[in-house]
């Protein structure tokens, strides 16, 4: 387990940790040692200093999991850079949002990619560059930048409204990848697979905090659930993050007993995991430890769940991991007490630097931390609903602005969907209030699943829920959609049934 060093570095100082013969990464090309990632980032890095760009300029990377898509987030910020990573999933549209929005100076991409494009897409004073043309004649030594300044703008994937940016210094990437690397307990010998975007922060960090530890990334970008489990088998991979929907894909496919038991970690973000996944991940994984953990863009990670409490408190986020303070707050501004439902409020060096050019909407989310907690500076207020249990664990129970209003009574989705999925007749749940002129809102669950199976639903949920909770209807899809991140897609979802 690597030490909580509490000050912070430049973020592309990280290769300087692992040992020069020992692989970082490993791809289809290939793979890199510890040494010929750190020659191979001062290389690009050298490249993006004699384009005659501003400290501080930014560099779009619009690729899927290329040798260069992993080695520029350390590359630009090397050169004086900001790195802004474009979900390689993104529509022509919100590609030209981004890159007019963040003011990219520079976009690294493919010619593939470049056709997609329409004329005015890319801004008239930014440059698209080819990932192949970008060639080094020498290298950049690691910089000495102030740990304040920004290293990366993290677009959101837009599920409410147009994506906005994440302002991330190389303090909170360093400090992010180092508390992870701990609490995760990465050793050297780890084989992290890397599945996720690396334009979400979960994803962006496996990069960071494998290589904190000294272990080694495998990138995949995959098609199926069983692109996954050969990449397992293959690679010999010990370490495996997603998301729920993810797992639930995962577990419907066909794992050799083998395959399945090289796996030692699991960790899951993006949205809780409900008991039912629990039984099946800890069924089908017996020899991996399995780390929920709840995170928010705007503050990189804000709690985890120590696997042995896992089996005792499935429906848990955990407490605040290394470097986080996380305080739960009423209305009024003052502690919620235990048990008391309040906003999650994350304070800390991990809180990010803002909204880039949004001053409106960071003063709303980024706002001065509560005078009862420890950190002071400005804290990120989530806007979303968790309840402190007397032991100091947190469970979660929905964003304020998805509750579902019925008769009187204040519901939580969240509450909703783990009960309709815990008895096993459905594979996904999203759960939302309609429109009502009786109820005010009434409960409609999309589900994925066998229609056959509703009235076993129905009588099972007359049992567990009180009558206030029951779902109006059930709408029965082939498929859910899924967001950029490959979360669900609410916005989507909810659209539909308007």
């Amino acid at each position: 387990m690597i030490a909580l060093d509490p000050v912070p570095k430049p973020i592309d100082t990280l290769p300087l940790r692992g040992e020069a013969d020992a692989v970082a990464l490993e791809d289809r090309a290939g793979t890199l040692s510890y040494a010929e990632l750190e020659a191979r980032i001062g290389g690009i890095a050298h490249w993006l200093a004699g384009q005659g760009l501003v400290a501080g300029e930014r560099v779009a990377v619009w690729l899927p999991k290329t040798r260069m898509a992993c080695l520029m987030p350390l590359a630009a910020p090397r050169a004086g850079l900001v790195h802004v990573p474009i979900n390689p999933v993104l529509k022509r549209a919100q590609v030209a949002h981004i890159l007019a929005d963040s003011g990219a100076r520079i976009l690294v991409t493919q010619a593939a990619r470049i056709a997609a494009l329409e004329p005015g897409d890319v801004p008239s004073d930014c440059r698209v560059v080819i990932e192949e043309e970008l060639v080094a004649d020498d290298a950049l030594s690691p910089s000495s930048a102030d740990t304040d300044a920004l290293a990366a703008i993290l677009y959101t994937s837009g599920s409410t409204g147009r994506p906005k940016g994440v302002m991330l210094s190389h303090a909170n990437l360093w400090l992010g990848a180092i508390s992870v690397a701990h609490y995760l307990q990465i050793v050297s010998e780890d084989r992290v697979l890397g599945v996720l975007p690396l334009s979400f922060d979960y994803g962006q960090n496996q990069l960071f905090s494998t290589w904190a530890a000294g272990g080694r990334v495998i990138p995949l970008d995959y098609l199926t659930a069983r692109d996954v489990v050969k990449a397992v088998e293959r690679h010999a991979v010990t370490s495996l993050a997603g998301v729920p929907p993810l797992w639930v894909q995962l577990l419907e496919a066909e794992w050799p007993v083998e395959t399945a038991m090289r796996l030692k970690r699991l960790t899951n973000s993006g949205g809780a995991l409900t008991p039912r996944l629990v039984r099946g991940l800890r069924d089908r994984f017996p020899n991996a430890d399995l780390y929920p953990m709840y995170g928010l863009t705007e503050a990189f990670r804000s709690t985890f769940l120590e696997p042995s409490l896992v089996d005792a408190h499935p429906e848990s986020i955990g407490r605040a991991i290394p470097f986080a303070e996380v305080v739960v707050v009423r209305s009024d501004g003052s502690r919620a007490a235990p048990g008391e439902a309040g906003e999650l409020v994350h304070a800390g060096p991990l809180v990010a630097q803002g909204y880039w050019r949004d001053a409106a909407r960071t003063a709303q989310r980024f706002r001065p931390a509560p005078e009862f907690a420890t950190s002071g500076g400005v804290a990120v207020w989530s806007g979303d609903k968790v309840i402190e249990d007397a032991e100091g664990l947190l469970r979660f129970v929905g964003r304020d602005d998805e509750m579902i209003k019925s008769a009187g009574n204040r519901i939580s989705p969240s509450e909703i969907e783990e009960t309709v999925l815990r008895g096993g007749e459905v594979a996904e749940a999203a759960a939302f209030g309609v429109a009502d002129e009786r109820l005010g809102q009434a409960i409609v669950v999309v589900v994925r699943g066998d229609r056959s199976r509703e009235d076993d639903l129905r009588a099972r949920l007359r049992r567990e829920l009180p009558s206030f909770m029951q779902p109006a209807r059930y709408d029965w899809r082939e498929e859910l959609p899924r967001n950029a991140n490959g979360k669900l897609d609410r916005t989507a979802l909810k659209a539909g049934l308007a």
